[in-house]
Order: structure tokens, then sequence, then C-alpha cells
């Protein structure tokens, strides 16, 4: 027997490796012999990075950046034969930062633009840009700086590019742009659709938990709004239209619409580095997951991605989840042939959390038992 284990992580229980040590274990105490195979899930967050080198296909490469506060950091990006795989949060993440310290008005992405740089002088040209878990609400300016590209304001001084300069910006000068830049094939990793601006933009929406306080965040959407204007005059493109303009403080905007980037899935784009497609062939069952299975877990996210390669192929694919909440059903239609939770049968949430690794097992070996007896029957 060939079972593939892809689960997302357990939000502040058990992480993707953890899952797949757990059914791992379960699998070879209930079947005598089977062959598994771990895949570990990231959706372009933190955690990405070591996620494709679990796989075992890339090395990583440091680099010296400067993080939001631009105080010098060593990053990593990875490099993967031919291409080369950014990760944000190395470079720009939030938990960079202190609490006391994170303030989207006054942080910079220069890092991450520094990692592209790095890696397109180390002579990549497919560049692969993660861009979950970002400290940032520069609208992505810091990274273009990076790479030559220059802000300026009305008397046309170049400006520093961080939130609290959105307003500011006049002209967008590519005229320095990295030469580089035009030779890349740049994808981008993005498993949010927000538009750039408005109430379910970048600002509004993933401010608040970058430390952006009520008149931050009003000072941050005005500079949002500016920066839409003249990216709008410039390129002729209104970001709001762009599906992930608004993804890690609107640097999603500025790599699509400043070095014309491709936006893509988190999830397929992980699939497809570490070669699902190929790593499935011959499987008898794929097992996914994550902590909580609802209506959100159908747009884009591990759960649905894995069990669209498992359709396709032809596979039973079992979601071992946390639990369930609204609209969880939608999920079916998208491969996912049987759900099972931690939660149930005289488990609660709070007892699920508190013992996340004991329960998920005893429920993998459940499961694990239930396959055996269904194989047994045919």
């Amino acid at each position: 027997m060939k079972l593939i284990f892809a689960s997302d992580s357990f939000k502040g229980t058990l992480t993707s490796k953890k899952t797949a040590e757990l059914l791992t274990k379960a699998a070879k105490e209930v079947f005598c012999e089977c062959e598994t195979i771990p895949v570990l899930l990231a959706d372009g967050g933190e955690g990405t990075l070591d996620a494709l080198l679990y796989a075992g296909k890339g090395k990583k490469i440091p680099v010296t950046v400067h993080d939001p506060l631009l105080r010098e950091v060593t990053a990593y990006y990875g490099a993967f034969g031919d291409e080369a795989v950014i990760e944000m949060a190395q470079a720009s993440g939030l938990t960079l930062l202190k609490p006391d310290e994170r303030d989207p008005l006054y942080a910079s992405s220069i890092g991450t633009g520094e990692m592209i740089r790095a890696a397109l002088l180390d002579g990549y040209r497919k560049i692969t840009v993660a861009i979950g878990g970002s400290a940032t609400n520069d609208g992505g300016m810091g990274a273009a700086g990076a790479l030559g590209i220059r802000f300026l304001d009305q008397n046309g001084n170049v400006l520093e590019g961080r939130g609290i300069d959105l307003e500011k910006i006049r002209e967008i000068d590519l005229s320095e742009l990295l030469p580089e830049v035009k030779e890349a094939q740049i994808r981008v990793m993005c498993d949010v659709k927000n538009p750039l601006c408005e109430p379910n933009g970048a600002t509004y929406t993933y401010g608040p938990q970058k430390g952006a306080t009520e008149e931050g965040l009003v000072v941050l959407e005005r500079g949002m709004q500016n920066y839409r204007q003249v990216l709008l005059q410039q390129t002729g493109i209104d970001a709001d239209t762009i599906e992930g303009a608004g993804a890690a403080g609107g640097i999603g905007a500025m790599l699509k619409l400043l070095l014309g980037a491709t936006l893509q899935s988190g999830i397929e784009t992980v699939l497809d580095l570490v070669n699902f497609d190929q790593l499935i062939q011959g499987a008898d069952y794929i097992i996914t997951g994550e902590g909580r299975l609802d209506g959100q877990s159908s747009i884009g996210k591990a759960v649905q991605g894995v069990g669209q390669r498992a359709l396709q192929a032809g596979i039973p694919c079992i979601a071992l989840c946390g639990s369930t909440g609204d609209g969880f059903e939608q999920i079916q239609q998208y491969g996912i042939t049987e759900i099972v939770t931690l939660v149930g049968e005289g488990i609660s949430s709070e007892y699920a959390m508190e013992h996340a690794e004991e329960v998920y097992y005893q429920r993998a070996l459940e499961m694990f038992r239930k396959i055996r007896i269904h194989r047994d029957q045919l």
C-alpha cells in the first residue's frame, strides 16, 4: 500500500511535518507493510521554503539584507534547479519584530527586494516569491526600491519606501530598474484575493495584526488610495481589479504591475515545486487536512489543492481535520472523499487543542483501521 501524507498545519498545535510523522506512525502500526510519502505544505507564508526543501530538491543560499526596520539580518532564498524561491517572511516578516516594534507606517519591504536582487545577480531568471507573513504595508515600495525603482514626491525627491510614504508618491521612475528584472520570469505565491484598497483591501484587512492603530489605518489607507491612482496613471491598470493585489501589504500590486509578475495560488505553486503529481502516482490513498475545514477551505487553500490533484489522478483523498465550520461540505466537490475530525465523540475543541498530538494519532489509527477493513472486504 502506498500512502501520501500532505496536510497543512493546524495553526497553534500541529505543524505540517508533525502531522506527517503521526500519520506515518499510525500507518505503520495498522499495516504490516506500507510505503508512506510525507509532503510538507505551506501557502506562501513563513515556513514555505522549509516545506520545499523538505522535498530534498533544493538548497538554501544566505543573503545579508535589511529587516522591516532596516536592521541587517541574514535571510535565505532557496535554489531549486534553475529557479530561485524567495520567502518574504525571511526578510520582511512579522516574526522578525517584537510586538512593541510593529507599526506598518514605518516598516519597509526592502529586504524582500534585496533577496530578489541577489537571486537575479546570482544568475537565476525564474523567480518565485512567497509573500505571506509580512510585517509591511508599503505597497512593495521598499522591495521595488532595492531593484532600482524610484518613488518620487511632488518635489522630485526620492521617498524611503515605507507605509507612511505612500500618500506622498507623485511619480514612479523605472529608468534605473535592474536590467536583469526584464529578463526574469517572476511568479508570486498568493493565497488571498484582496484588492489593494477599500474595507477588504491590504490596510484594513491585515493592518491591525501588523500593529497599525486606528489613526495609522486611516493614514495607510489614504496612502494606498494615492498609490493606486499613481499606478493607474502610469500603467493604465486599476490595481483594485487584480485579485491578490492587496496581498502582503500591497506588494502583490507592485510585483504584478511594475515587475510583470504572475500571481498564482500558493498551494498550487508548492504542489508544482515538489512534483506532487509524480509523487502520487500509484498511491492508494492521500491524506490531507487542516485545523478547521469550512467554506474558506474551498477558496485556494491546501485541502482544496490536494483534493483536486487527487481527483485528477483518481485517488481517494481523506481530510483529517481538527473541526468543521459553515460551508465545509463544499470541499467534497474538490476530490475529498471522506472527512474525519478530531472534535466529536466526546472530544471537545478545547480538549483537542490541548492534546492535539494524542487525539490526532488516535483518529489516524481509527481511520487506517477502517481503510484496512474495507480493503480486506474487497
